[in-house]
């Protein structure tokens, strides 16, 4: 019996590489947004979003920005304006 469940095992383990994702395939899944190069791990989740967003637009051509929210979540404007300044240094 511990034969047949090792060579299952065995089995399933050499599957599981089949499963996986190579760089250029193509996937259902959306986009990620590139992640930014600092940590931002003790941040809230609106610095966070304005912090993508600023870094996109600072190494982009096109602005990435959510005006309404800049302009009413200090917490995203805040996270915009260092992502933007610290990323357009790069």
């Amino acid at each position: 019996m511990n034969r047949r469940r090792l060579w299952i095992v065995l089995v399933l383990a050499g599957l599981l590489p089949g499963c996986a994702q190579f760089p250029g395939g193509r996937s259902s899944a959306p986009a990620a947004q590139p992640k930014p190069p600092v940590n931002l791990s003790g941040y809230n989740a609106a610095f966070k979003q304005g912090y993508t967003d600023g870094c996109s637009s600072a190494g982009g051509s096109s602005r990435r920005r959510d005006d309404g929210r800049y302009k009413s979540d200090t917490d995203y404007m805040m996270g915009w304006n260092d992502g933007f300044s610290v990323c357009g240094k790069r």
